[in-house]
């Protein structure tokens, strides 16, 4: 009998001893966002609990639990102390349903988003060779990027963004909760490390509130954190066509609070094309640190050292029969652009109550800019420095769920630019530019403020409804450095307030569908250059682009998850459009000249042929049909009204197909087809359609659990077409040439290399 009770008690002791009460907080790997209703499983009692809306959870464990939440990975993890434990769990390939979206304002799963958007995770990105980020995009339903090298590129979501004579604008772009559109409303995302993005959300149209609402939508690049405890280090390197070659290395620490990842890439390229070279260095930091239960920090840095030839358009006449040739006072200047851009940003997440938060970041950038051109010799210097911040709170409201984010964002941007003459044309041939005298001077600043409030109400467990409000001024200050003939473009320009309302609803229909509608205002302010008359006054009468955006739309999921995607229908109309009107080669200026209509359907097909543990086969169909025109266009003499808009493609149609297996074989194969784009606004030039077939095969191999090989080779342009990448519109023959529209495409070619990476 003693013997049984001292057994007893010796059996109560060491349980009670071995279990103990631990906490912690699940999240999102790729995003840090905290994970809702996330099961935590003790092992070896079953007990379960639940993480709250804010991903925290409490419980008895004996010391092994068990983590899982629906289209996430399942994780098991050993709980040697009673401390607050950080737990971030991952993302199952092809659940991208099931994926936080909004992280920095109110997150929710995209299943209930109100908008359209599209979520490209890190398989998508690493599909092709990692530095062109134009065939990833090109995948996205109503997105069109091109390409005419790869340091120029146009990005248009929707046919927003086409217009603009150099780069991206009209869409807001964030690396993080980084800024990356400047204070002229233009985004450069391309020369940005891709290794160092773990996703690329797309918002579609002016639906997002929280993140400012350009016209065409908004592009997030997440960056990505080590989250995991140990080390990771990689080492990737290829070699392709027209003397491509790329090297990345990576070393990743992780901890139980804070990890650290840096990141160094170097690429080059000899080019398709005379005067076409290209070399970047790009550096990258993320890290992350836990404080306790309610403060947590992401830091996010970059550097880019970048210096490119610039070939420019060709003629009709040179694209047909010499694609590889520069135009030709860009190659007898030999044209570059020599670019250092940094970025830096802190976020600092504060946790108030379990249903009050604050999320607060401080950004800057700098970006010098050496680009001799035919006409003159550009110097540009710019810094920027601003703050954003928002609180989120969830509550109720007449006893229904009830979230809401309120917050803000102050731009300062400072820019200076000053124009030489180029004396190329006084020297002999294959001398290149030469500095001569100072021409102009500008500095400028140009300072926004961004007010949000968005909230998202839960009318019955099926139907949700999201509205929002955004207001934005913004504000110019040009000061001429360099006065001459006693003409001085100084000057001030505010412009007036802008609201932008927008309302939008979500319903669970059943398990297979769920609809989305929304109806939403967006905006966008011209560029600084926009802003003034060819004698370098300022336009009073200039105005922003102003547009309503009118959308439904289906998300489905049948057949067990089988086939899967997204359907939308979509009418945009813009009005006070910005055409350029074009004087001389490098002198234009900006009109409020007439209104389009953007209509569209867009659609994607995923369907899981295999989903077998040896192997998976996946096809995927997406597309876009669209009718963008001129609804009222008269500039000068002449009229533009129905016709259709210029630089966007009829349509664009993806057929792709992936293939891995658990031997570590896998590859893709993309077919894609873009229709005829006008080339001008009178719509007597076009860009003829064409098909582009890319592919990719590999085998991964792996030594123990730590040490792994990635051998891949690719191909793009597989069916060798030719054609156009990129377009510039509304071109003008100067001196009786003819206008250059075209940028040549690069015809077939490819690309080989292995990544090396190493646990511990």
């Amino acid at each position: 009998m003693k013997n049984t009770v001292l057994f007893l008690f010796l059996f109560i002791t060491y349980n009670i001893e071995a279990q103990s009460e631990i906490s912690g907080l699940i999240i999102d790997q790729t995003t840090l966002i905290p994970i809702n209703n996330a099961t935590i499983l003790d092992i070896q009692t079953g007990n379960k609990t639940l993480s709250n809306q804010h991903g925290k959870f409490k419980m008895i464990s004996f010391g092994k639990i068990e983590i899982s939440f629906l289209g996430y990975q399942t994780k098991k993890i050993a709980v040697l102390e009673n401390e607050f434990l950080i737990i971030p769990i991952s993302l199952k390939i092809n659940q991208l349903q099931e994926v936080f979206i909004n992280g920095q304002s109110i997150p929710s799963q995209k299943k209930y988003a109100t908008d359209a958007v599209t979520i490209i995770n890190t398989q998508a990105i690493n599909r092709g060779n990692s530095i062109e980020l134009h065939p990833i995009l090109n995948k996205v339903p109503g997105v069109f990027m091109q390409n005419g090298t790869l340091n120029t590129n146009r990005i248009t979501i929707r046919g927003i963004g086409a217009r603009n004579l150099f780069g991206t604008a009209n869409i807001r772009t964030y690396f993080g909760d980084i800024p990356l559109t400047d204070g002229n409303g233009e985004s450069s995302i391309e020369d940005l490390e891709l290794v160092a993005v773990s996703r690329i959300d797309i918002h579609k149209g002016p639906s997002s509130s929280s993140y400012g609402v350009g016209l065409g939508g908004t592009i997030l690049l997440r960056p990505e954190f080590i989250t995991n405890e140990g080390i990771e280090t990689s080492l990737s390197t290829y070699l392709g066509s027209y003397g491509l070659s790329r090297n990345v290395a990576k070393i990743a620490i992780g901890g139980k609070k804070a990890g650290v990842n840096i990141i160094y890439s170097n690429n080059k390229s000899d080019g398709y094309r005379d005067n076409n070279t290209y070399n970047r260095n790009t550096a990258t930091i993320t890290s992350s640190l836990f404080l306790g239960e309610k403060n947590n920090f992401s830091i996010i840095a970059s550097y880019i050292d970048l210096k490119a030839g610039i070939p420019s358009s060709l003629d009709q006449d040179d694209f047909d029969t010499n694609p590889r040739q520069a135009a030709f006072t860009w190659g007898q200047s030999q044209a570059f652009e020599d670019v250092t851009y940094g970025i830096i940003g802190v976020t600092w997440k504060h946790q108030y109550t379990p249903s009050f938060s604050q999320h607060t970041s401080l950004f800057s950038s700098f970006r010098k800019n050496y680009e001799p051109r035919p006409f003159n010799i550009l110097e540009e210097k710019s810094n920027t420095i601003g703050i954003r911040s928002r609180v989120v709170h969830n509550s109720k409201l007449f006893d229904k769920k009830w979230d809401w984010t309120a917050g803000g964002e102050v731009f300062f941007d400072f820019y200076n630019s000053k124009t030489f003459d180029n004396l190329y044309q006084d020297f002999p041939t294959g001398t290149g530019s030469v500095l001569g005298d100072q021409l102009f001077d500008f500095n400028e600043k140009r300072n926004y403020y961004n007010l949000f409030l968005e909230s998202n109400l839960m009318i019955t467990n099926k139907l949700k409804f999201n509205v929002g409000i955004h207001t934005n001024q913004t504000f110019f200050d040009i000061k001429d450095e360099f006065l001459e003939d006693n003409v001085d473009s100084s000057g001030k320009f505010d412009f007036d307030p802008i609201i932008s309302p927008k309302i939008g609803f979500n319903y669970t229909l059943n398990s297979h569908f769920t609809f989305f509608g929304n109806i939403a205002h967006g905006f966008s302010t011209p560029t600084t250059s926009e802003t003034l008359l060819p004698d370098g006054e300022f336009n009073p009468e200039i105005r922003p682009e102003i547009g309503w955006n009118y959308e439904v739309g289906t998300r489905y999921n049948l057949l067990n998850n089988q086939v899967y995607g997204s359907l939308s229908l979509y009418t945009l109309r813009v009005k006070d459009l910005l055409v350029a009107r074009r004087t001389e080669e490098d002198n234009f200026f900006a009109i409020n000249a007439g209104k389009t209509i953007h209509t569209g359907f867009e659609g994607t097909i995923n369907y899981r042929i295999i989903t077998s543990a040896q192997k998976q086969l996946n096809l995927t169909l997406s597309g876009t049909l669209n009718h963008y025109k001129f609804d009222k266009f008269i500039d000068l003499d002449n009229d533009f009204s129905s016709n259709d808009l210029t630089g966007v493609p009829s349509h664009i149609i993806n057929l792709g197909i992936d293939y891995i297996a658990k031997k570590g074989i896998y590859g893709n194969l993309n077919f894609q087809t873009v229709g005829e784009i006008p080339a001008n606004d009178g719509n007597t030039v076009f860009n003829n359609s064409y098909e582009l077939l890319n592919g990719k095969i590999g085998y991964i191999s792996f030594i123990q659990d730590y040490i792994s090989f990635d051998f891949f080779l690719g191909a793009n342009n597989i069916l060798d077409s030719k054609y156009a990448s990129q377009l510039q519109i509304n071109a003008r023959g100067f001196g009786g040439n003819q206008p250059r529209y075209f940028y040549p495409g690069l015809p077939f070619n490819m690309y080989g290399g292995i990544n090396i990476k190493y646990r511990l």
